[in-house]
């Protein structure tokens, strides 16, 4: 296999540490200097993989994204079973909770007034790709008999994910990991699912 070009291998290792300090400080608290500093490079070799902060801001969605679709696309593959579905994607906010991060764009949301256009974008498109796997999930889940709910499939899924960002935030809050599972087992239980 040939190797990846030393400019991939930097830029992927820019995203690696910008993903980190944004899911732990937040886009707002950290520059690119403190990335420089724990690449141990300079800031204009920064700025020659992402001229701005918005590009990159931009960049880490986008990867985000694809990684957690790549994750969706596994549940898919694994299960069949909306409840199952349900408690894996719930497992996928878990485990980045568990690992002291927050969702990615969760942390954006809390700062999208100060975001740039191009970020705002991605990030609606974000949540709008989570809203529409989910709400498949929830009418097969309905369809079978197997969740129950009232309303519409786009307003639960609205609830779940809106739910599930918020009790992260909380969560961490407390340094807490069970105040989020506790909530979690509160939305499933509103969908007819029991521990």
């Amino acid at each position: 296999m040939p190797r990846p070009s030393a400019t991939a291998d930097t830029s992927g290792r820019i995203l690696d540490i910008a993903e980190r300090l944004l899911q732990t400080r937040g886009y707002n608290a950290f520059s690119y200097a403190d990335i420089a500093r724990s690449l141990h490079i300079t800031k204009a070799s920064l700025h020659y993989h992402f001229p701005t902060k918005g590009e990159l801001g931009k960049r880490l969605i986008e990867r985000y994204q694809q990684s957690f679709l790549r994750a969706l696309a596994e549940i898919d593959g694994l299960s069949k079973d909306a409840p199952e579905k349900l408690r894996r994607y719930i497992g996928l906010y878990t485990e980045v909770l568990r690992n002291d991060r927050m969702c990615l764009c969760g942390m954006l949301a809390a700062e999208y007034a100060t975001l740039p256009k191009p970020m705002k974008s991605e990030l609606k498109h974000f949540f709008d790709e989570n809203e529409r796997w989910l709400i498949a999930v929830l009418e097969d889940g309905r369809i079978s008999k197997r969740l129950r709910f009232s309303g519409a499939a786009r307003e639960m899924a609205q609830l779940l994910v809106g739910s599930l960002e918020g009790a992260m935030m909380l969560a961490r809050s407390y340094g807490d990991v069970a105040r989020f599972e506790a909530v979690a087992e509160r939305l499933l239980a509103g969908l007819g699912l029991g521990k």
